[in-house]
């Protein structure tokens, strides 16, 4: 460890797991579940995890502007459970989810109800066994549920996201606790998405997405990759959702290895599935002014038309319509909306494998 600890040491009265914990929740730094005690000694251990000095400030976390460094990261990952070989995931994370495109301050203080979703690509997933199939948004891996969890806990108490203070998320969402996947490479048939945006292969990457909480995409029926699309965009393409009325989104489609499969049988591309999307995902001009943010947020004005059946697409361009592989056996994917003025991002995980 390069350099000495400087976080604020807290004054609790007793030691013993229960009155610290008692102490950080009076203090509003849990996420509402018991915590690992942040010791010195825990703190060093997360810090080996990584080569970079725990000085280092590896972002700003808006909306309290706090300095994300090394060290605090690592005392919010010793708190989430997470193991010191989970750092650079979390290192990488913060440095996609502080650059401007992401919108970090909007995520983090909107009453939309967002949450940064990690995807996780290349070595590192087996590595770490960051869960990519069965149950792949839900619960029973470490790797997951904690490194989520440790990106909640630094925008709780590095940013000063403590609900109904400076995150004002109405209703927020179940991946607010944690919300990190893999993609499952093995079973995807295009190349993967860091691949798709510049990586090597042998790369191991985290993506950021400002997202909402999944929505089930179930067709059991569809035979053809066509008819999968069309279900996957009639999914998409409701009022009243984010993406609807801004103008800077993003969607994301998590397809199940099921549907990938047909959709890559039947000739599909990345990019003719981006196309088919754009295509299909819009909604009525007509039906957009009866209400969700018309008037607020008016999309639909960028495009030159007064024909009330004109049918607005949800995002700018086909390239924003992202398309990722996880989970298990079953004809099912998922739709993800985004909260609308934000960018997803990609970084390479330094020491990572």
């Amino acid at each position: 460890m390069g350099s000495e600890l400087t976080s604020e040491l807290l004054d609790i009265d007793g030691s013993d797991f229960e009155s610290v914990n008692q102490a950080l929740y009076r203090e509003n730094m849990t996420d509402g579940l018991p915590v690992i005690p942040p010791t010195r000694e825990r703190v060093e251990e997360m810090i080996d995890g990584t080569d970079r000095d725990p000085a280092d400030v590896v972002g700003v976390v808006p909306p309290r502007y706090g300095d994300a460094t090394v060290e605090k990261i690592a005392i919010n990952a010793v708190m989430a459970g997470c193991k010191p070989a989970y750092m650079p995931v979390l290192l990488a994370a913060f440095e996609a989810m502080t650059e401007e495109p992401f919108n970090l301050y909007g995520v983090n203080a909107t009453t939309h109800p967002v949450a940064p979703l990690v995807a996780v690509n290349g070595p590192i997933v087996d590595d770490l066994r960051i869960n990519y199939g069965y149950n792949v948004f839900g619960q029973g891996w470490r790797a997951n549920s904690t490194i989520g969890r440790a990106i909640r806990l630094v925008l709780v108490n590095v940013g000063g996201g403590q609900p109904g203070q400076m995150d004002r998320a109405t209703h927020g969402h179940p991946g607010k606790f944690s919300f990190c996947i893999a993609e499952n490479e093995r079973k995807s048939p295009w190349e993967p998405l860091h691949v798709r945006r510049g990586f090597d292969a042998d790369e191991s990457t985290v993506t950021v997405f400002g997202a909402e909480a999944p929505h089930e995409i179930n067709d059991h029926v569809s035979e053809r990759g066509d008819g999968i699309l069309t279900v996957a965009s009639d999914v998409l393409a409701t009022v009243g959702n984010n993406n609807a009325y801004y103008t800077q989104g993003e969607v994301t489609l998590v397809f199940g290895p099921e549907h990938a499969e047909t959709i890559a049988r039947d000739g599909y591309s990345i990019d003719e599935i981006q196309n088919f999307v754009y295509d299909h995902a819009r909604n009525r001009l007509s039906k957009l002014k009866t209400g969700g943010m018309y008037g607020i947020h008016d999309w639909a004005d960028r495009f030159d038309v007064q024909d009330p059946d004109a049918r607005i697409p949800l995002v700018e361009s086909p390239e924003k319509v992202n398309v990722l592989v996880a989970g298990g056996a079953g004809k099912h994917s998922m739709a993800i909306h985004s909260f609308g003025e934000t960018h997803s991002v990609t970084k390479s995980i330094d020491g990572g494998a």
